[in-house]
């Protein structure tokens, strides 16, 4: 397959401009996606983005990745319907680095390639430009009238617009002309939502130069019930570990429903055609045995993580299903720990009653109500039915001392096979 015909098959066309196709396939193009830098890190709703440069990057083109400095300074209206917060200089170089470091999880831009995929900032050409030095070099060459008829304009006049964000799609315009005279970039991709910039740009780039740019855009991700994709209760799924531990990044796509799962291990893997047909064949003859989740969420986490994190996750995953050991429990960080646990009732105690040391049955049942009385314990322990860091316990006696604590600070309390509690020693 062309790249076009195997981005179709995945699901991943929405807009494409006539000529694109045919460009791509006749040369070695340069194209580029711009990524919103008001965050350190990107989320799961910038991967359809990111798997679009890599595809190109894949087929041989020369991939762009152009975070908006300047135009996260003014705030994109598309798809919103108030006005963003602005940011400053310092905040967006940090969020630049954050973002660097995970695209290079996805593209190459170290080798000596031709097709070497390349970061670039829109601050850094922007803030050369006076106001009055825009606005009659390239204000004049886009009328309001076709401005104005931009759906991102339209949807927010009833609400309220800012001329700031009025003239996002001419300056976001002016990062693909820039880009096609300094670059000779000629295709800009993104989310479908950002069609009218897009064109808008290569609107420009034919009434100044009188050049041929193109556009390619993508589905906006949904979910089969409706819902909003890469939202959870606590809000989005970032890549950044410290702002979703790996574990409930595995987790989020471990627990897709059986439709999306579908249609995602097209979208976020780069697994060929013949085993994605194959293994959901598997998955629909045994849908119990989630065969296509559980790929899904091995591919990504490995990508946006590592093999290391992944072979955590799943060790860590087994642990609420008996599989777990001490030593499982023991190799798993804080983050991870309280991600596997999560909603499980907890108790606090001060530190000096676990370094003095204490009796397990005091522990549960004078300094946490664990247990509602002492003889509930010792027939709990006598029976098997006890285990402390998932190590059955016979003596309800045996003290437990600063040693035994998790991470120098929790106690794991295991009540049969299915109830947990958390101890942590403040």
């Amino acid at each position: 397959m062309t790249l076009v015909e195997e981005l179709r098959w995945r699901g991943m066309v929405h807009d494409i401009m006539p000529g694109t196709e045919e460009l791509l396939s006749r040369e070695i193009v340069t194209a580029y996606v711009g990524f919103d830098p008001t965050c350190d890190s990107l989320h799961i709703g910038h991967l359809v983005s990111v798997m679009l440069l890599r595809h190109l990057q894949s087929a041989g083109h020369k991939p762009i990745a152009l975070l908006g400095g300047a135009t996260g300074m003014i705030g994109d209206p598309s798809g919103r319907s108030e006005e963003r917060n602005l940011l400053d200089e310092q905040t967006l170089r940090f969020n630049q680095e954050g973002i660097k470091r995970q695209l290079g999880k996805f593209l190459d831009f170290t080798s000596q390639k031709p097709n070497a995929a390349e970061l670039v900032n829109n601050y850094d050409w922007m803030k050369e430009f006076s106001f009055l030095e825009f606005i009659r070099d390239f204000g004049k060459l886009i009328t309001v009238n076709y401005m104005m008829a931009k759906d991102s304009v339209k949807k927010r006049l009833e609400t309220g617009l800012s001329f700031t964000e009025f003239t996002y799609q001419l300056v976001q315009g002016y990062d693909y002309l820039h880009l096609y005279q300094q670059k000779n970039c000629r295709l800009q991709m993104g989310g479908s939502d950002q069609w009218g910039n897009i064109v808008t740009g290569t609107e420009l780039i034919r009434r100044k130069t009188g050049g041929e740019a193109f556009a390619l855009t993508c589905p906006l991700i949904t979910r089969s019930d409706g819902g909003k994709f890469g939202k959870t209760e606590k809000g989005n799924v970032w890549l950044d570990p410290e702002k979703t531990s790996p574990y409930a990044f595995y987790q989020f796509w471990l627990n897709v429903s059986d439709q999306d799962a579908e249609k995602y291990i097209k979208i976020f893997t780069f697994l060929s055609v013949e085993e994605i047909s194959r293994l959901t064949k598997e998955h629909q003859a045994s849908p119990h045995l989630r065969l296509l989740q559980k790929r899904l969420a091995a591919e990504l986490t490995t990508m946006v993580h590592s093999k290391e994190d992944l072979d955590i996750v799943i060790e860590a995953s087994g642990i609420l299903f008996g599989k777990g050991t001490t030593e499982t429990l023991q190799k798993l960080d804080e983050k991870t720990f309280l991600s596997v646990f999560e909603g499980v009732p907890m108790y606090e105690i001060r530190k000096e009653i676990i370094s003095h040391g204490i009796a397990l049955s005091d522990l549960l049942t004078s300094e946490t109500n664990v247990f509602a009385s002492r003889g509930e314990l010792r027939r709990l322990v006598s029976g098997g039915g006890l285990s402390i860091n998932k190590e059955k316990t016979e003596n309800p006696e045996k003290i437990i001392s600063a040693p035994d604590l998790l991470n120098n600070k929790y106690l794991l309390v295991q009540k049969g096979k299915k109830n947990y509690y958390l101890i942590k020693s403040i």
